[in-house]
């Protein structure tokens, strides 16, 4: 396997499994009562983030050019035609790793979620899409939108007569 096949494995379709399992949890290990609630919570963590990384991009970029450009080589993963600044890719699959976490508590599934969320991330900054700044944006911004997952374990108590 030469290096530029395994760094486009790792920068961009490592993001497959992480949709797929994703996806699969949320479907069959929410609970079905608590199926609604979850899933506004996932919807509303993920706008957020959305919101609040399209903002960033707009208010500050770092660098003009991505390091592909700065280099003069070909990109080593797929992009899109912006300052790169946070990155999208590493954003939604933290996004997605803090909604299996926070509605489901599979800690295996967390754990192998969380590293393929690092193999994304490392592979963004190997492809020379993004510096490593942009990923840890992506995932610091991914996580401000998952502070919707604290309201999962808030249960108000009924009040002492």
């Amino acid at each position: 396997m030469d290096y530029e096949f395994f760094v486009r494995l790792v920068a961009d379709y490592a993001v497959f499994p992480v949709v797929i399992l994703g996806v699969w949890a949320l479907l069959w290990k929410v609970p079905k009562g608590q199926r609604f609630k979850a899933y506004s919570r996932v919807l509303l963590a993920g706008l957020t983030a959305f919101l609040i990384a399209k903002l960033l991009a707009v208010t500050w970029q770092p660098a003009d050019m991505r390091p592909y450009e700065l280099l003069g080589i070909t990109p080593g993963a797929s992009y899109l035609d912006n300052p790169g600044f946070p990155s999208d890719h590493a954003l939604f699959v933290t996004a997605i790793a803090l909604a299996v976490w926070a509605e489901t508590r599979t800690k295996w599934l967390t754990v192998l979620m969380m590293v393929l969320v690092v193999v994304v991330c490392v592979g963004r900054v190997l492809a020379l899409v993004h510096t490593p700044l942009d990923v840890v944006a992506g995932v610091i911004v991914a996580c401000i939108g998952g502070l919707w997952y604290l309201q999962r374990d808030h249960v108000r108590r009924p009040r002492k007569a």
